[in-house]
């Protein structure tokens, strides 16, 4: 190994060992310490135009397709995810590309002495999510970045990315996940409708009518321009195709036929119609993109694991999604169904304990054979016999392994020649899997 890549490995190791000791215990819902923090840093998050991204499910993949788009029309865009699968660099890309370990440690050691005195002013520590979001706006400022694409952490009225500019808000499907962001669906509409900033384009996914009415209100209040999928824009069609799906995209002022999406699910194609509107929007719907900008946008997605197909020679394939909501469970038991056909098809399933895991097997357990529950690496992993109950309640046959690479290994065997691996549940069991597999983060 080169010194370089030492170096990077040495600090990065440093760096999240910092970082992870800043998890927070509870959810604080204020945007104090960020905002002093970001006062300090003389607002970096205010130097380039920005879109949020939020909703229940699909909110990742969007903010890369996002990122995607503006790219092949010659803009450098810096993307933020979370969570992310192996590596914590994962949550912060420009043009497509991880932020290195030195870039990363090296932002942390600039932020310290500003992390130091917010510390020492407020009762509660800058958390883990509020230290990686300053980050990513640091980074993205110094590049410079023409655009930043940041998916919302939780909710959207107190993330931490709540303090971009937010030209354009994207509300993916919204619909019950977190209990803190409300028991109903409008409850949780309100606080991810929270993104929308005075005069944005609110681009919307097809919502449940209360969502829909919330939505609707921010923006107006807010004297924003709203554009709803099924109503301003949309799929127009799509057909499963080799390595993805073709896609017809009907788009506010495009009209694109013959894309490519490397991705599977007809929940992803719905995504892509919401980033093209969404990239549409942020040129002020000023005419539409050209079709190859587009076609070449797309064909340049990538979204490890979500629905991400992995062979392995002389085993069953191995798809990982890190579906961990119901919502989730009804796009990957769809995908199932209708995209992957296999002889015996196997669920290796870890979830958390706070998800409604009756709720996804109820969902997740008649589209497949065979089911084998595990631990995910994380604290708030769900016991496995509440797992292993709730797959008998669903009417499975189910299999216990310790942890996720023994789950993979008898997975496997279940599955036998031929057969498909479906790993799901949360994205720690995900990213789990990949380690398991020996893929590298990307």
């Amino acid at each position: 190994m080169d010194i370089e890549n030492t170096l990077d490995e040495v600090a990065l190791d440093a760096v999240v060992a910092e970082l992870f000791d800043r998890q927070p215990q509870r959810m604080v819902p204020d945007l104090d310490r960020i905002t002093a923090l970001t006062d300090l840093l003389g607002h970096p998050e205010r130097s380039y135009p920005s879109f949020q991204v939020t909703g229940t499910n699909g909110k990742t993949t969007t903010t890369t397709m996002v990122a995607c788009l503006l790219g092949a029309l010659g803009l450098r865009a810096g993307a933020y995810t979370s969570p992310h699968l192996q590596d914590v660099r994962e949550r912060i890309r420009v043009a497509t590309e991880l932020i290195s370990g030195r870039d990363l440690a090296e932002r942390i050691g600039e932020l310290s002495p500003f992390l130091a005195e917010i510390d020492r002013r407020h009762a509660e520590r800058l958390t883990f999510f509020e230290v990686l979001t300053a980050l990513a706006y640091v980074h993205f400022a110094d590049v410079p970045v023409d655009a930043g694409v940041f998916e919302v952490g939780m909710g959207g009225r107190w993330d931490a990315t709540n303090l971009v500019r937010g030209e354009v808000a994207v509300l993916t499907t919204v619909g019950l996940d977190h209990p803190q962001l409300g028991s109903t669906v409008a409850e949780v509409a309100w606080e991810k409708a929270g993104i929308v900033k005075p005069g944005a384009v609110v681009v919307s996914a097809v919502q449940e009518p209360e969502a829909a009415e919330v939505i609707a209100e921010a923006a107006d209040r807010q004297e924003g321009r709203l554009v709803v999928a099924g109503r301003d824009f949309g799929l127009r069609s799509w057909q499963a195709a080799v390595g993805g799906q073709q896609l017809h995209l009907q788009g506010v002022t495009s009209d694109v036929d013959e894309v490519f999406l490397p991705l599977y699910g007809a929940h992803q194609a719905a995504n892509a119609a919401l980033a093209l509107a969404a990239v549409e929007g942020f040129l002020g719907f000023s005419g539409g993109l050209a079709p190859e900008v587009v076609r070449e946008g797309f064909a340049a997605v990538r979204a490890p694991g979500r629905l991400e197909v992995v062979r392995r020679e002389g085993e069953p394939t191995v798809i990982l999604d890190g579906a961990h909501n119901p919502g989730g469970a009804r796009a990957l038991a769809a995908a199932l169904r209708g995209e992957f056909v296999f002889p015996r098809r196997v669920l290796v399933l870890g979830v958390l304990g706070d998800k409604d895991v009756e709720g996804m097997c109820d969902v997740l357990v008649p589209a497949v054979d065979e089911v084998v529950v595990t631990a995910p690496p994380s604290t708030r992993a769900a016991d496995l016999d509440r797992l292993a109950d709730a797959v008998r309640a669903a009417g499975g046959d189910v299999a216990v392994a310790q942890d996720v690479g023994q789950a993979l290994s008898l997975g496997s065997e279940l599955a036998g020649d031929g057969g498909g691996v479906v790993v799901t549940g949360s994205l720690y069991t995900v990213g789990a899997a990949r380690d398991a597999l020996g893929l590298a983060p990307s």
